[in-house]
């Protein structure tokens, strides 16, 4: 009898940096024969790249319907963190939290084999139980983030050893027994400890949700390599008592080329590229989720004018400027002209990173975008804003991969900081090593048949210990 294709669920929270490594994961899963079917909200699956057509037939998008709340609390075709305030992310979650009972009637109504789910989904560990189905929990973050929170992620922990205030955000935990930077900054610490240890209007407490998820798993996967950070694996499996798996790094496929980019200023933006010296350039990029303030854009325009460096800057349109001259200071573009260009709005990222002109990055180091700009050997210049970015950038430093743009005791920076960190990184003699680093990190970053012999581990693993369905 020919034995049936595995079914796996796919549950990502509401938020592209978590949807699109879930997106990666199911392409790999399809590609090695399951059956997989996304569940997000229709205008999140409206804005995810189409699947290659060949593996069509076995990715199945389920849209369920986010659940209404009230306008002041989520305005209307609010359904990704992207579309909101940072501190309307918290409604997100009562939002995302209502999706439970139609999820569970998709459970019942499929019989799937395995649920990945993300760390949102407090719930899913129940259903699974309640109806046969095994779960792997899978962290987008890096494994030395979830380190850093240790066994506050396990259900039951004692609530008196959490952690008390933001500065004790700012030391290595006790249970990292190797030498380590991980660590917050003060000023970092404060809005994390407000994001992750603070109950929310959804009535949970952020740590607590990650904690149920973990729980409620037979395995944790995470999007990672002993190659980068095998101790902090090794780590996490001794604290979670339970399998920790690298998946690999997913690194992203192959990007198409640019003969397929039809945007007119893309095209011209290329053929200037083409015209600049090799890794020569700088690009620029914080993605969609960092929400630049006014202050912290014409600091670092005037820093990258102030470098003397070549760049690239793709600038999200910011939501306090009127227009798109408003977004720069005055006179930066003719200033610039000719050495420096500047594209409002969308950018092809993975094309960008991999035209040879370009030789370093400034972004924020969140996971993802390490790992793709990683994969070119590209020389970093971090500046972490937000949740992970920091713990990530300080592992980045320690193992000699970036170079980390200063800040004053309240998170500001200068022009002078961003200058100086992008001369150190691009050109100075002092920033050879790093440079060397970095192109000896893409080694491991660019090798597919590295991250795919993890990645057939991780798919061993679910076709061995997949829970026997009552007949």
């Amino acid at each position: 009898m020919e034995k049936q294709v595995m079914h796996v669920v796919m549950l990502p929270w509401s938020a592209f940096g978590h949807m699109m490594p879930f997106f990666q994961l199911s392409i790999a899963l399809a590609k090695s024969g399951f059956k997989v079917s996304f569940v997000s909200t229709p205008k999140n699956i409206q804005r995810l790249p189409k699947p290659p057509p060949d593996l069509s037939t076995l990715i199945n998008f389920v849209e369920l319907q986010l659940p209404t709340l009230d306008n002041q609390f989520l305005p209307d075709g609010a359904e990704a963190t992207v579309d909101i305030p940072f501190d309307k992310i918290q409604y997100l979650k009562i939002a995302y939290d209502l999706l439970k009972n139609p999820f569970e009637q998709f459970v019942v109504s499929q019989s799937p084999d395995w649920i990945v789910t993300d760390m949102i989904s407090t719930w899913v560990g129940k259903i699974a139980q309640q109806h046969s189905v095994s779960v792997v929990h899978f962290s987008v973050f890096s494994a030395t983030t979830h380190a850093f929170f240790g066994p506050e992620l396990l259900v039951g922990y004692d609530k008196e050893k959490l952690r008390s205030s933001p500065e004790s955000l700012t030391s290595v935990p006790e249970w990292v027994d190797f030498p380590s930077s991980l660590a917050f900054r003060s000023f970092e610490a404060k809005n994390v400890y407000a994001g992750f240890y603070e109950t929310n209007a959804s009535g949970m407490v952020d740590v607590d949700r990650v904690a149920y998820a973990i729980h409620g798993s037979q395995a944790v996967a995470v999007r990672s390599c002993p190659e980068y950070e095998g101790e902090y694996l090794n780590l996490l499996e001794k604290i979670f008592g339970k399998p920790v798996i690298p998946v690999g790094l997913l690194p992203p496929e192959n990007h198409k080329g640019r003969d397929q980019i039809t945007d007119e200023s893309w095209i011209k933006i290329f053929q200037w590229l083409d015209e600049q010296k090799p890794r020569s350039v700088v690009f620029v990029g914080f993605g969609s989720e960092c929400k630049l303030t006014k202050d912290q854009v014409y600091e670092m325009a005037c820093g990258l004018e102030l470098s003397g460096l070549t760049f690239l800057w793709a600038l999200r349109k910011p939501n306090w400027a009127d227009d798109d001259v408003d977004a720069l200071p005055s006179g930066f573009g003719q200033r610039t002209h000719g050495r420096g260009v500047v594209s409002i709005g969308w950018a092809p990222q993975l094309e960008i990173l991999g035209h040879p002109s370009i030789g370093g990055s400034l972004f924020h180091s969140g996971w993802g975008s390490i790992i793709e700009t990683l994969q070119f050997g590209h020389c970093l210049v971090v500046l972490p804003l937000i949740i992970d970015q920091p713990l990530n950038a300080r592992i980045l430093v320690e193992k000699g991969l970036a170079v980390e743009v200063e800040r004053r005791e309240d998170g500001s920076f200068t022009r002078d900081d961003i200058a100086k960190a992008l001369t150190l990184a691009m050109v100075s003699e002092d920033g050879e090593k790093l440079r060397v680093r970095a192109r000896e990190a893409a080694v491991i970053f660019k090798d597919r048949k590295l991250h795919q012999h993890y990645f057939d581990r991780f798919v061993d693993y679910l076709k061995l210990n997949v829970v026997k369905k009552d007949k």
